[in-house]
């Protein structure tokens, strides 16, 4: 058998039984349950931005420059509806080139939930950005959508390839994805940590779902071949 692929087979990299799974299922309930949380909260106030969201962005207007602006930009750019759609169709793509089809669904099933649920909640929430926002207007503020794709994919792709390095390249991206939009006043305080919580829940619960799946077509296609 192919020794190359992980369909069906398991590659040498991935254990039959994987000690991060159970891990990974305890922290999605938790953001699950934290994002919940927040999104009551929000709901309580009537979408008015909390106590923590106006000091977050007074600080920020308070730190006010031009070139940090340009500098808050990049990732609000790149990590844009069009710019996450290429990250995540290139990603999926060069999964299915090195024979990883596991992985590449992995990351194209993680990043359309996350949309999925994400967009349609900030269309019915309606939460009105900040009134001195530099980047969208329109009242679709909680959660933050560049955060929550961010995070999903900085997390996937950590758990996919079990690398220290894309776990400190993640949280580097997913911290300056969210000051970035707090920055531009494009959010709140809150919308951020929302997107992140959205993000690290569908993450871990997708990747540790499609393990679980992959791992048990392997075992019945070796239970058929033996």
């Amino acid at each position: 058998m192919d020794a190359t692929t992980d369909e069906p087979a398991l590659l040498p990299d991935r254990p039959r039984t994987d000690a991060r799974r159970p891990v990974a299922l305890i922290v999605g309930v938790i953001a699950t349950v934290l994002f919940v949380a927040l999104r009551l909260a929000v709901d309580l106030d009537g979408g008015a931005p909390l106590a923590f969201d106006r000091w977050w962005d007074d600080a920020m207007a308070a730190l006010a420059n031009p070139v940090a602006v340009i500098v808050a930009w990049i990732p609000a750019t790149v990590g844009g509806t069009i710019g996450m759609i290429v990250i995540g169709v290139s990603t999926s793509i060069v999964f299915l080139l090195v024979k990883r089809p596991w992985d590449a669904l992995n990351v194209a099933g993680a990043i359309a939930l996350v949309v999925l649920i994400g967009a349609p909640l900030a269309a019915v929430i309606a939460r009105a950005r900040p009134t001195d926002s530099l980047a969208e207007t329109q009242a679709t503020s909680f959660p933050s959508g560049h955060t929550a794709v961010a995070t999903t994919i900085a997390i996937t792709l950590a758990l996919i390839l079990r690398r220290g390095w894309i776990w400190v390249a993640g949280v580097v991206w997913v911290l300056l994805m969210m000051w970035s939009r707090t920055y531009l006043h494009a959010h709140w305080l809150s919308d951020v940590v929302a997107g992140f919580l959205e993000g690290v829940a569908v993450s871990t619960l997708v990747w540790a779902l499609v393990e679980v799946w992959r791992v048990r077509r392997a075992q019945r296609v070796a239970e058929v071949d033996s």
